[in-house]
């Protein structure tokens, strides 16, 4: 990684979360001097022998221990599941105990984003579950400020937690101008707040 490079994060089963990683990814690049990283993480399997090919067939690469210590910010996504984030998301954050005893991510500034399926599917909970590892990390937490005047709109996918997006239950809605703005400028926060930090 390179020494402003900002870690962007992501799980995605049917693609609505990448998409939105690839917004915050964009809204970070706007930001002179900050570079994104996208990396994504494996599906798990309830077959403890089963793995997934060491390099992904399309898409963002698998991310490794030593991303979260090279970068200098964090976007975190993962899609709803019930309510909370998704089990190879939280299977990659139950194995960092090597850089929270490390302190590798203390004082780095980190947000998260989410889609779900329906309109009341626990996006906000996903987005406070997703913080609680960063914050037992040490990272500085951002939301979306209510400067975002799409933060106002019923319509819009997003809270001062973090972007989200309404996938609807096939996952295939694609994301509405009020979600790309507001990921774009998640990204934007993130990485300003990242540099003045580093």
């Amino acid at each position: 990684m390179n020494q402003a490079d900002i870690l962007v994060l992501y799980y995605s089963r049917y693609g609505a979360t990448r998409d939105l990683a690839r917004l915050i990814a964009e809204g970070i690049e706007s930001v002179p001097g900050a570079s994104a990283r996208l990396r994504t993480v494996p599906a798990i399997s309830t077959v403890c022998e089963a793995t997934e090919a060491s390099v992904p067939s399309d898409g963002a690469p698998y991310v490794e221990y030593a991303d979260l210590t090279e970068c200098i910010g964090l976007a975190l996504g993962s899609p709803t599941r019930f309510g909370n984030m998704a089990a190879p998301m939280k299977y990659f954050w139950d194995g960092s105990s090597a850089q929270w005893l490390s302190g590798a991510l203390i004082g780095k500034p980190a947000c998260v984003f989410t889609s779900t399926g329906s309109l009341h599917g626990g996006q906000e909970s996903t987005l406070l579950t997703m913080m609680i590892p960063l914050l037992h990390h040490g990272m500085i937490i951002l939301g979306l400020p209510y400067s975002e005047p799409d933060l106002m709109s019923t319509n819009s996918g997003g809270s001062p937690y973090g972007p989200s997006h309404l996938a609807h239950a096939d996952g295939r809605a694609p994301i509405s101008a009020e979600e790309q703005r507001l990921a774009l400028a998640q990204g934007k926060r993130l990485a300003q707040t990242a540099l003045k930090l580093a």
